[in-house]
């Protein structure tokens, strides 16, 4: 009796050593692989997104093989799960059915990770109300953090499914609208250059001309008349910024500039207004 309650200590002894080592190898992988994409993103400037994803993979690979070791080395555990494999044809259909869309999942990651719709930091307009920037890949699902710091968590079957915007796919440069609104008595031409010289003078503005546009005097700021509304002329410039970051500042302080030069210039920007007639009904 002593001895079978020795045995089956270090059977206990050797599972919980075997686990033990098992986590403290996943979090040795998964460090050594943080310090990696660290300093490839830091130093290479290489895209992080694949170093992310093989991280995933690797360190679960080592759970799942060093839960299943630590499961053989027990006998009563190795002759129950013997007993389960024998019998599995209806435990594994069962099993299907209730991980199909984990491994839905799981498929759709390695397929945004081969083909790249997007990869980590890029930054994503999804159903037109969810933006943010990629922060993650995982095997299940993507993170995503949005302007206000939280994270949204969208599994990958189905953002694998969605139309989404990427600002940074192939090319980083973004083409802003800068959408202004004039008076109808106001003067259309000042107004323009107004707007035009507001862009041209930002540090954040880029020149997206090419050579033979310079040389046939295209104009490096457009500025058109995209509308004459109900009480009011609108205004579209078109100006180019290096990201999405820089061109959401470049609009922000060229509608300060704008309103500013307005006010000196004496170009009205309009409100709505509307003129009532009352009639006295005879008694």
């Amino acid at each position: 009796m002593q001895a079978q309650l020795l045995n089956n200590l270090q059977y206990l002894i050797t599972f919980g050593g075997i686990i033990l080592a098992t986590i403290f190898i996943a979090f040795l992988v998964n460090r050594s692989f943080n310090k990696l994409i660290q300093r490839s993103a830091a130093i290479l400037k290489n895209d992080p997104t694949n170093y992310q994803f093989i991280r995933h993979v690797t360190v679960g690979a080592i759970y799942l093989l060093g839960f299943s070791l630590a499961i053989y080395m027990i006998p009563s555990l190795r002759t129950l799960a013997s007993s389960l494999l024998a019998g599995a044809g209806i435990l594994a259909v069962a099993i299907g059915f209730a991980a199909q869309q984990a491994l839905s999942n799981v498929i759709s990651g390695f397929f945004i990770v081969i083909f790249k719709p997007f990869r980590i930091n890029d930054r994503l307009t999804i159903r037109d109300t969810l933006s943010g920037i990629v922060e993650d890949i995982t095997l299940r699902h993507t993170v995503i953090r949005n302007f206000e710091n939280r994270r949204i968590i969208i599994p990958n079957a189905l953002i694998s499914d969605e139309i989404i915007i990427n600002s940074d796919f192939t090319d980083d440069r973004i083409c802003k609208w800068i959408d202004v609104a004039i008076s109808y008595d106001s003067d259309i031409d000042t107004a323009k250059l107004i707007l035009q010289e507001a862009v041209l003078n930002h540090p954040l503005q880029l020149d997206p001309r090419t050579g033979q546009q310079i040389a046939d005097g295209a104009p490096e700021v457009t500025v058109r008349v995209v509308a004459l509304g109900e009480y009011t002329v609108n205004l579209r410039a078109w100006a180019w910024a290096k990201d999405s970051p820089d061109a959401f500042v470049l609009g922000c302080d060229v509608i300060e500039s704008v309103k500013k030069r307005f006010d000196k210039e004496g170009i009205e920007i309009p409100f709505p207004s509307r003129t009532l007639i009352h009639k006295n009904k005879p008694q």
